[in-house]
Order: structure tokens, then C-alpha cells, then sequence
């Protein structure tokens, strides 16, 4: 078993009331329906406020009622083919031998909590501390709230100050340490170390070569090491390898190195299913929304073009790194013929006003093939603006240099054609004096920059990410987007349950000023395109599996516009999330309220 009776006994004990539903019914076909009854009879209860409690927990009590109802409704069991009324039904009988094998204490954990939410108790407010005395009014209660905002922001303040970055003098000082340790091991000089020509010259591609400028443990060398012999793709440019601490403990580095050096599961999931041609890598489904080679369109307007197939280094839970050979490898390029007819193609598409140009990093091109990439853009007359997707501020920042700004500024003409950078910084130690000089080089020719995070288990931490948009800002980045991990089997060690990202937006993201979150938390639905999860009429929770995964149905951003269907995903358990938190040190307490995102 991977429960505990113990456990058992506190998912019932978080609402009596169903335990004994659930035991007195002959079948589990019975016990839904008295259960049902019993859900509809409590939200008309509190709707007509004969019970309501205060009108936050009241709201928290009826998501959690309109929860489990959908969770044990007949359409829930129909979409995911399972009944969790059933296991339920056992359990309350105490029928263990009779359970799913792989029931667990994740999916008991997450039960109990909503349960014990259907009936007003979810501690969620007992450390309520912010609220105004009801008997003062004027300057004295003005001042009392401001009081409490200071208290709220020192508290915003000392969780941000656990994330150091690059701007930080302590860092920039460690930082300059080790870009004269791994230049000493080049014989670089700062001519060569500042030229992005060196940079990719100097891909670092074996955990020998990362091993000599960096130390690594056992377990990222190995890593490494079998990625190489089984062919992944694998490299760091030696910019970025400076941003790695010496020490392999990654109490400040993690997210750096978990973003390029592949973990074991990742490199043993990986090589499985190279070899197993019924599972597909293209987990976002390109090749359904591809009308012509290097180009993708999912929308009415935009579409995507790929015509460079290979980056300055390999960012390990990117979506299409199963398509690049290796980091910066020869080839890359698209052919000519290929680039022209999908250039011709958007050319007879006057439907497409937008193009964003990305690979692979289009920026790792020459300057030559860039310009003339975009001249080619230019002369379409309906495209009015190009955005191009590219890293290179964040992992090789010296490959933005003036000229390269001023040939992509050419083409941006305010009031025709609008050329804006997307960039992707994921966490405040990439952040650093360098890739600030980058975004500034765009910045001043009246370009717009933007960033799109990956919200992985690297930067999910209370508070990590809005330290993250605070230095964005700072260095002139507009946040623009916040991925949910993509539910690729391959990266599920990086995955965070969707209730986390819904639970950074509303609890720490409104923290921060207005433009200091401008991003859309979003998850990218295979050919479907973006879901907003802000919105929880975009989704629906449908079931949680005996594993503690959350089942959802995602809608399409077609909804009111056409009959769509819609995707079904499994997420990973809130449980076990947590105590990949609490191994790192997290005080789990601090993010209780999670079970309550639907």
C-alpha cells in the first residue's frame, strides 16, 4: 500500500458527514447519489445564508462544494474513464484490498483538504492579520491600513531577499571570480571573453569540459556523461557557466543548473522513448498545426517561424529541444528553399499580421542572414509586427551588440511595424550587469523587450517570481508570460501543479505593483494554444486519481467562438509537490491554502 490507514482515517475526519454517506450506502452507484443530494442541499443552504460563515470562507466553502460535485459527477467519470466514487466508497468501508494499487497518501491528502473545505473549516484565515477595525474611520483607520501594508511588505521583502541575483554586489564580486577562473582555464583574454564569436566557440559539450570550470557532483557528471553517449543534445556557452556557483550544493544556483544540466530520469525518459516510436516528443502537436514546413499557426493572426534550428546552448525542459541535433551544431539553418516558401506562404496569407520568428534561437544566425531575414519580413505589407524569440540576453549576451541592434531597428517604424524581443529569463541569478547591457541595446533604439518564465520547481518558492518580475522591470523587461510546465512525462521532475501557479498569482503577484506584473499566467495546450488560468472558467477540475494527480479539462480559446474540443491533462499531486518543498527547506505551511485553486 501507498497510504496510511492513518491517513484514511483523517480524509474522513475532515467531513464526518460523507463518511457516513459513503458507509451506509449499499454501492458506490448510491452512495453518489445520496452524496450528490447532500452537496446540492449544502450550496442551497448557503446561498440562502441561513449557515454562511464570513463572505471569503463562504466562497471558499461553495468552490469546494462545486468542486467535489463535478469531481463525482457522471460526465467527470465519463471524460477521465475512472470513478473516484467508487475508491471513495471502499475506503469508507474500509474495503483496503479492494483500492487501486497505486492509491496514495497525495490523493488522500488532497481529498481531505477539500472535504474538510466543504465544511467552512480550511484554517485558510487563521492567521488573518490585515483587516481594518470595523469602528474606526477617517485618518485613524487610513492609518491603521497603512500600517498593516507596511507589515505586509516587509514581510514581501524578507522573502525576496533569500533570492540574491546578479545585480547584488556579494554576486557580481563572486561572478567576476569566476569569469577569471574559467578565463585562466581558456587563456582567454576580455577581448575574446566579450566576443560572441568565442562564446560559441567555446560551447562547453562534455561533463569533463563543465567538470574543469565548474565542480559538479557524481550525480551531474553521470547525467551528463550517459546524455552524451545517447546522443541528447547538450551545451552551455561559458558565460553561463560563470553564473554556476563553484560548489555543487546549488543553494543559490539551482535554477541555473537544473536549466541546463539534464537530470537522470529526464536523460533515461528521454532515450526511452527515442526508441519507442509510438510516443511522441512533439508534445505541443506542431506537426497538426503546420501548413507549410517552418512555419506553426494555432491563431487568426500570428503565426511562428522557425528558420534556425539550434541555440547557443540546450535549456533542458524546452519544448522543441528534441528536434535540435545539438547546441549550436552545423545546419542549423534552414534551406533557402524552404525559408522562401514559407515566407512566400505568409506572404499569401493576408490574414497574418504578426510573425515571431524563433527556432531554435534566430539571433545565434549572422548578422547578414538576420538582416536580410528581416527585409524579407519587411516587405510583406500586411505583417505590422515582428517579434523575435530569443535567449541569447539571458545565456550569450554579448551576441547583442550595437550593430546587430541597429540592423534589427531598422525595421522597427512606430506607426507601420513594430519589432519586439521576447526573451526568457527564468530566475534573479540569470539576471546579471551583462544582460541588462543586452535589453538596454534594444531599449534605446525604441525597441520593446518582454519575457515569457517557465514556472518550474526551480522558481516556485513564495515570492521567488515576483523578485524575478521586480529586476525584470528594473533592467527594462516587460513580464509578458508565466508558462505551467509542460506536462511532458520527460520533465516531470520540473513540473508544479497548476494550483501553485494559480496560487502565486493571487497571492503574491498582487502583491507587487501593477507593472511590475503585467505577465499572464498561462498552460500551452497541445494544438489548442494558450490556456488562461487566471480565468477559472478556462478549465475544470475533473477528477483526482489515486496518485493524487489532478485530472483537468482544458477549453479552448475558441470557446464562445466555435465547438471545440477541449484537452485533458493530468497534473502532478499537490502532495508530493510539497514535500519537494519541504526537502528543500520550505515551511509547507506557508502555501496551505493551494488545495483551494481549482
Amino acid at each position: 500500500m501507498n497510504f496510511t490507514r492513518e491517513n484514511c482515517e483523517r480524509l474522513f475526519s475532515g467531513n464526518t458527514v460523507i463518511q457516513q454517506i459513503l458507509k451506509s450506502a449499499p454501492d458506490y452507484r448510491t452512495a453518489k447519489n445520496r452524496l450528490s443530494t447532500y452537496l446540492y442541499d449544502m450550496a442551497n443552504m448557503l446561498h440562502i445564508d441561513l449557515m454562511a460563515p464570513k463572505s471569503l470562507e463562504w466562497s471558499l466553502q461553495i468552490n469546494c462544494i462545486y468542486a467535489l460535485r463535478t469531481i463525482i459527477s457522471l460526465r467527470s467519470e465519463n471524460l477521465t474513464g475512472y470513478s473516484i466514487m467508487e475508491v471513495l466508497w471502499r475506503l469508507a468501508r474500509e474495503e483496503y484490498d479492494s483500492v487501486p494499487d497505486d492509491l496514495s497518501d497525495a490523493f488522500l491528502d488532497d481529498l481531505y483538504h477539500i472535504f474538510i473545505g466543504t465544511t467552512g473549516n480550511s484554517r485558510v484565515y487563521d492567521r488573518e492579520i490585515y483587516s481594518v477595525s470595523a469602528d474606526r474611520h477617517g485618518r485613524e483607520a487610513a492609518i491603521e491600513r497603512s500600517e498593516q501594508l507596511d507589515a505586509m511588505a516587509a514581510r514581501v521583502a524578507g522573502f525576496m531577499k533569500r533570492y540574491p541575483s546578479g545585480l547584488d554586489d556579494e554576486i557580481r564580486a563572486l561572478r567576476a571570480e569566476n569569469r577569471a577562473r574559467i578565463m585562466r582555464r581558456y587563456g582567454a583574454t576580455d577581448a575574446e571573453w566579450n566576443d560572441h564569436r568565442w562564446q560559441l566557440d567555446h560551447i562547453v559539450r562534455t561533463a569533463d569540459e563543465l567538470g574543469a570550470l565548474v565542480t559538479l557532483s557524481d550525480e551531474e557528471r553521470s547525467s551528463i556523461a550517459r546524455a552524451k553517449v545517447g546522443g541528447l543534445p547538450f551545451g552551455i556557452t561559458p558565460y553561463y557557466a560563470s553564473l554556476m556557483d563553484d560548489e555543487p550544493h546549488r543553494r543559490r544556483d539551482h535554477a541555473v543548473r537544473a536549466q541546463v544540466i539534464p537530470p537522470a530520469d529526464y536523460v533515461a525518459s528521454m532515450l526511452r522513448h527515442r526508441e519507442d516510436r509510438s510516443h511522441s516528443l512533439d508534445f505541443m502537436m506542431e506537426h497538426d498545426t503546420s501548413p507549410i514546413d517552418l512555419v506553426t499557426r494555432r491563431y487568426p493572426s500570428i503565426v511562428i517561424l522557425k528558420p534556425y534550428n539550434t541555440c547557443s546552448q540546450i535549456c533542458v525542459y524546452c519544448q522543441r529541444n528534441w528536434e535540435i541535433e545539438d547546441a549550436f551544431c552545423d545546419n542549423a539553418r534552414a534551406s533557402d528553399e524552404a525559408l522562401e516558401a514559407a515566407l512566400g506562404w505568409i506572404a499569401d496569407h493576408p490574414a497574418v499580421s504578426e510573425v515571431l520568428v524563433t527556432g531554435g534561437d534566430p539571433l545565434i544566425m549572422e548578422d547578414g542572414q538576420i538582416d536580410a531575414l528581416m527585409a524579407r519580413l519587411a516587405d510583406i505589407g500586411h505583417v505590422e509586427r515582428i517579434r523575435i524569440g530569443t535567449r541569447t540576453p539571458a545565456v550569450l549576451p554579448q551576441r547583442i551588440t550595437s550593430a546587430l541592434a541597429d540592423s534589427i531597428a531598422r525595421y522597427h517604424r512606430p506607426g507601420r511595424r513594430e519589432v519586439a524581443i521576447v526573451t526568457h529569463f527564468e530566475h534573479p541569478y540569470e539576471i546579471t550587469d551583462e544582460a541588462m547591457g543586452a535589453v538596454q541595446r534594444f531599449k534605446r533604439r525604441g525597441m520593446s523587450v518582454y519575457n515569457q518564465t517557465v514556472f518550474t520547481v526551480e522558481n516556485s518558492r513564495r515570492f521567488e517570481i515576483v523578485a524575478l518580475r521586480r529586476l525584470l522591470r528594473l533592467i527594462g523587461v516587460d513580464p509578458y508570460y508565466t508558462f505551467n510546465t509542460k506536462g511532458k512525462e520527460e520533465t516531470r521532475k520540473y513540473r508544479v501543479p497548476m494550483a501553485r501557479l494559480q496560487q502565486e498569482v493571487k497571492e503574491e503577484a498582487r502583491l507587487a505593483p501593477g507593472l511590475a506584473r503585467t505577465d499572464e499566467p498561462v498552460y500551452n495546450v497541445p494544438r489548442l494554444g494558450k490556456n488562461y488560468i487566471r480565468a477559472e472558467q478556462n478549465h475544470t477540475l475533473l477528477t483526482i486519481l489515486p496518485n493524487g494527480s489532478r485530472v483537468y479539462e482544458f477549453h479552448p480559446w475558441e470557446k464562445k467562438l466555435a465547438l471545440v474540443d477541449t484537452y485533458i491533462d493530468v497534473d502532478v499531486p499537490i502532495y508530493d509537490y510539497l514535500k519537494e518543498l519541504e526537502r528543500r527547506g520550505e515551511d509547507i505551511e506557508e502555501y496551505r491554502s493551494i488545495y483551494y485553486y481549482f
